[in-house]
């Protein structure tokens, strides 16, 4: 079984009630940046992302921001 990487963006979102864009806003991330980190279309994190996005929303707990999954080796 490989490990994969998932950042939780979607289930943030909703749970905060806010868009992309507004995450964005907060964050001074790239909307574009966001946007290919939700969809899975980068592959390397930059860490600095994730530390201004539990900042902007008040998360000390890394885990509710990202998570390791269990993917079938293809």
């Amino acid at each position: 079984m490989t490990k994969k990487i998932v950042l939780k963006i979607t289930d943030l979102l909703q749970e905060h009630k806010i868009s992309l864009r507004e995450l964005s806003r907060l964050t001074d991330i790239r909307h574009a940046a966001l946007s290919e980190l939700t969809n899975y279309k980068r592959q390397n994190v930059n860490f600095g992302h994730i530390e201004r996005i539990a900042e902007a929303l008040n998360i000390s707990d890394i885990r509710r921001i990202i998570d390791l999954k269990d993917i079938e080796d293809e």
